[in-house]
């Protein structure tokens, strides 16, 4: 049986659905779904070149990369690679096609410094050490029982702060636009990223396909959004938040918390049965908030870092 690389074909549902299947099994405390894979294929940053690549064995989907260059990053020359292959699927030489392939295109167009997410087991790292990674920082999955587990009770916003959800935003969607860039300049990262283009985070973040915005929770004063939490559905019964944070000025008062937890109660209600969040390793305020909430740890992802040239 012959592995072949080749580009993902995002409207050939084979290929869309194949793609999401493999991130879902490889990785499964993130949500894909097919047209997660369209949305992302059509709307990122026309400057990070991205090309997704599909490792195809007899006719079948078997492992996956999202190869980009990082548009206006800290430094010149940037790139990414993630690359996953289904577990049932491994020793079949399709990661090191994979890789193989993405590295060469990143080349072509002048990458030099190479950021790769790997799942924190001891073959993966092997893995990436003997192509040259170095290992950099890492980052933990969180997961919620949201059937079986304990919520804390609800608690009333405080005088001053309403509780509203991004549908509420509807007409108007920039103040959560507004602070979404705030927060994320305090996200952990390698790299630097910036909402800066309004349009471009409708089109990406906004209008994303699993972007739910009955769950999506903001405290808010004055009418304006200070803390929120982005909240993400797969119509089958799995929740993420990508995103929760609050404004600079409103900070120390609880607000995100209060979101997020408000958010999950509506959720548990919806009949969603987990939810997922990401926290990088350091981020000790934000994994207390996640540990009270009733998450715990269920996996870590570790990042690697090569330098070309």
């Amino acid at each position: 049986m012959t592995v072949l690389v080749r580009a993902l074909h995002p409207d050939v549902p084979a290929d869309a659905e194949g793609f999401a299947r493999v991130r879902r099994l490889a990785l499964p405390y993130i949500l894909f779904t097919p047209d997660s894979v369209r949305h992302t294929a059509a709307h990122m940053h026309p400057d990070a070149r991205f090309r997704p690549l599909v490792a195809e064995e007899d006719g079948e989907v078997i492992g996956t990369a999202q190869v980009h260059l990082v548009p206006d990053g800290s430094e010149p020359g940037q790139a990414c690679l993630n690359i996953y292959v289904r577990p049932d699927r491994t020793g079949r030489g399709a990661g090191r096609l994979l890789v193989a392939a993405a590295e060469e295109y990143l080349t072509s167009l002048g990458a030099s410094k190479l950021f790769a997410w790997a799942v924190d087991e001891p073959a993966n790292r092997a893995f990436a050490e003997r192509r040259g990674y170095r290992l950099g920082r890492s980052a933990h999955f969180l997961r919620l029982d949201l059937a079986h587990g304990t919520l804390p009770p609800l608690q009333e916003a405080p005088a001053g702060v309403e509780l509203r959800t991004a549908a509420a935003f509807a007409d108007d969607p920039r103040p959560l636009f507004e602070l979404d860039a705030e927060t994320l300049l305090d996200e952990p990262s390698d790299v630097a990223h910036e909402f800066t283009n309004y349009d471009a985070w409708l089109a990406e973040t906004w209008n994303h396909p699993l972007l739910d915005l009955e769950l999506t929770t903001a405290a808010c004063v004055d009418g304006r959004p200070v803390a929120f939490t982005a909240a993400y559905t797969d119509g089958a019964g799995r929740y993420s938040t990508a995103m929760t944070g609050t404004a600079r000025a409103h900070r120390g008062r609880g607000l995100a918390k209060l979101a997020k937890l408000h958010s999950l109660h509506r959720a548990r209600a919806a009949g969603l049965t987990e939810a997922f969040t990401g926290n990088d390793t350091g981020n000790d305020a934000m994994i207390a908030i996640n540990t009270w909430l009733g998450y715990e740890i269920c996996g870590t992802e570790v990042r690697y870092v090569r330098e070309l040239g």
